[in-house]
C-alpha cells in the first residue's frame, strides 16, 4: 500500500454515515467522522439499517478520531467505536466539544440503553475522550523518524462548532510532505450565527462533500414567497410541520416567519365581513371567549393530569402565542442553552443582536417542547381549538417522533430526505395521495405537502466549486 491512503467506512456512495480512514503509514491511521447510516443507505458490505451499526473495520492503527461536527450522519456511531474497544482520544471543536455530549447521549438512548446508570457511565467516557481544539491551531499527533503527523480545525460554516480538517503527513526518510483536506460538511452562505468558511491554501488530496452538487440553491427571496405561501395556510386556522435538522436553520425559518407573520397579520387586522363573521360563530375571534376560556380551562385540567409541567399549563391557558411557532425536539432546550453558552463563537451580526436586546435563538412566539407530556398537549391544543400554529420538528427526515394529527395539516420540507426514510416517502407520495408506513403500521397521508427549497445547511454547486476554486492548489479531488 502507498501512503497517504484513504480507505471510505461510509458516505462513499450516499450522504449518511460519514467516516472516513487516513492510513498515514502501516502503524498509524486516523479516523475523520463516525456517523449513522440513514434510510437505504447501506456499508461497504451493503448491509441494510438495522445491520450495519457494529464497527466492521480493524482499530489497530487507530490513533486518534475527528470530528467535523456534531449531526449525528457524522457521530452517531460513536458508541459503537467505543463498545468495539476504540481506547483513543475524539478531537473536535471547542463548540462542538459542549454539544457533541448531548447528541451522543440521544444516540446512546436509542440505540443501546435508557438506563440512567447506564448513560450517565457512557458519558463520563465520551468526556475523557474528548480533546477540544481551538480552530486554526496545528496539533501534533505523531513525531517520529518515520512520520510527523499534524492537524489543524477551520470552520465551515454549516453549523456552531463545524470544521474541515487539514491532515499535514511529513516522511522524514523521503522528505515527502502531504496535505489532506477533510471538507466535512461546508455551509451554505448567510447562515444564522455562524462565521463564514475560508478556503484552505492547498490540497494534495481534498475530500470534499456533495451533497447538493448537482444543483444550485434557491435565492433567499423566492424561497421567502413559498414560505410566505406556508404562512398563509396557517393563517387560516392549520398546523403546519416543518421537518428540520437544527437550530440554525430553525433560526433561519424564525426569522423570516416573524417578518411575514408581522405582514400579514397587520393586513389581517380588518378582515372581510364573512371571515369574521365566520370566527364569530364559533368563538375564534378573541381567545378570551366564554368558549375559548371553557376549552382551555378543561384543557389545562387534563393536561396537568397526564403530567404537563406547570409552565406549559400556565402558557396553554394564558399566554399562547397568536401565530405560535412551536420548536418539537427533546434536545432542543438543552441545545439552545449550549448555543447560549457559545456567544462567543457567533458572528458579529448574532453578537450585534444581543447587544441590542435581540436574542437570536429565542423569539417571543417560540414554544418550545422537551417532554412527551408537554409534547401532546401542546401539539393537541392548536387542533383542539382551530387555532393556527407552526411546527418545526428537529428530526429533518421524519424517522422518529410523533405525528401530527388533523385535517388541516400541511408538511413542509425543507431539506434533503434519504430514500427509504419516513421524509422521502411522505414528500415523494403524499401529493399523489399515498401512505407512509411507521414502524409497521400505515398511515394515509391525509396533508398537504409541499417543499421550499433555499434552507440546506449544506453548499449548493456555486458554494462548493468557489471552496476549490478559491484554494491556490489542490492536486485531487
Amino acid at each position: 500500500m502507498r501512503y497517504p491512503d484513504i480507505e471510505h467506512h461510509g458516505a462513499k456512495d450516499g450522504v449518511t454515515g460519514s467516516c472516513h480512514q487516513l492510513h498515514m503509514d502501516a502503524s498509524h491511521s486516523l479516523l475523520v467522522d463516525c456517523g449513522l447510516f440513514q434510510g437505504n443507505e447501506t456499508s461497504s458490505d451493503g448491509r441494510t439499517a438495522t445491520g450495519r451499526l457494529d464497527i466492521e473495520f480493524s482499530l489497530a492503527t487507530v490513533q486518534a478520531l475527528v470530528v467535523t461536527h456534531v449531526h449525528i450522519d457524522h457521530v452517531g456511531r460513536i458508541p459503537y467505536l467505543l463498545a468495539a474497544g476504540y481506547k483513543g482520544p475524539i478531537y473536535c471543536s471547542e463548540p462542538s466539544a459542549k454539544l457533541l455530549p448531548i447528541v451522543l447521549e440521544d444516540a446512546f438512548r436509542l440505540g443501546f440503553s435508557r438506563d440512567q446508570n447506564d448513560i450517565e457511565r457512557y458519558l463520563r467516557l465520551v468526556e475523557q475522550r474528548l480533546r477540544p481544539l481551538p480552530y486554526q491551531q496545528w496539533l501534533t499527533l505523531q513525531e517520529t523518524s518515520q512520520l510527523v503527523a499534524r492537524i489543524r480545525l477551520q470552520r465551515t460554516g454549516h453549523v456552531l462548532g463545524s470544521a474541515y480538517v487539514e491532515i499535514d503527513l511529513t516522511y522524514p526518510a523521503t522528505g515527502e510532505n502531504k496535505r489532506i483536506v477533510f471538507s466535512g460538511d461546508l455551509g451554505a452562505p448567510h447562515a444564522p450565527l455562524l462565521m463564514p468558511p475560508k478556503s484552505p491554501e492547498r490540497a494534495d488530496i481534498l475530500v470534499l462533500e456533495s451533497t447538493y452538487g448537482d444543483r444550485l440553491h434557491e435565492d433567499r427571496a423566492s424561497r421567502r414567497q413559498r414560505l410566505e405561501a406556508v404562512i398563509e395556510h396557517a393563517l387560516q386556522d392549520s398546523t403546519v410541520l416543518i421537518p428540520a435538522f437544527r437550530i440554525g436553520r430553525t433560526r433561519e425559518l424564525l426569522d423570516e416567519q416573524e417578518e411575514n407573520i408581522h405582514s400579514k397579520t397587520q393586513v389581517s387586522a380588518n378582515p372581510p365581513s364573512h371571515v369574521l363573521n365566520e370566527r364569530r360563530a364559533d368563538g375564534r375571534t378573541d381567545p378570551r371567549t366564554p368558549h375559548a376560556r371553557s376549552s382551555l380551562s378543561s384543557g389545562e385540567k387534563r393536561a396537568r393530569a397526564s403530567g404537563i409541567s406547570r409552565n406549559m399549563a400556565v402558557q396553554l391557558e394564558t399566554s399562547w402565542p397568536k401565530w405560535p411557532v412551536i420548536f418539537d425536539s427533546p434536545l432542543a432546550t438543552r441545545f439552545t442553552a449550549a448555543y447560549r453558552s457559545l456567544k462567543p463563537s457567533w458572528n458579529q451580526d448574532a453578537r450585534q443582536r444581543v447587544e441590542a436586546g435581540n436574542d437570536p435563538v429565542a423569539s417571543e412566539n417560540l414554544i418550545m417542547i422537551d417532554s412527551d407530556a408537554d409534547h401532546i398537549a401542546v401539539l393537541n391544543h392548536p387542533v383542539q381549538t382551530a387555532r393556527p400554529a407552526i411546527v418545526i420538528a428537529c428530526n429533518g427526515m421524519c424517522s422518529g417522533g410523533h405525528i401530527v394529527r388533523g385535517t388541516g395539516t400541511m408538511c413542509s420540507f425543507v431539506g434533503y430526505q434519504a430514500k427509504r426514510t419516513s421524509g422521502y416517502a411522505i414528500r415523494q407520495f403524499g401529493p399523489k395521495g399515498g401512505y407512509v408506513d411507521i414502524r409497521g403500521i400505515r398511515f394515509d397521508i391525509r396533508a398537504k405537502v409541499t417543499s421550499v427549497g433555499g434552507y440546506s445547511a449544506h453548499a449548493g454547486q456555486r458554494g462548493l466549486v468557489e471552496f476549490v476554486t478559491s484554494m491556490h492548489q489542490c492536486r485531487r479531488i
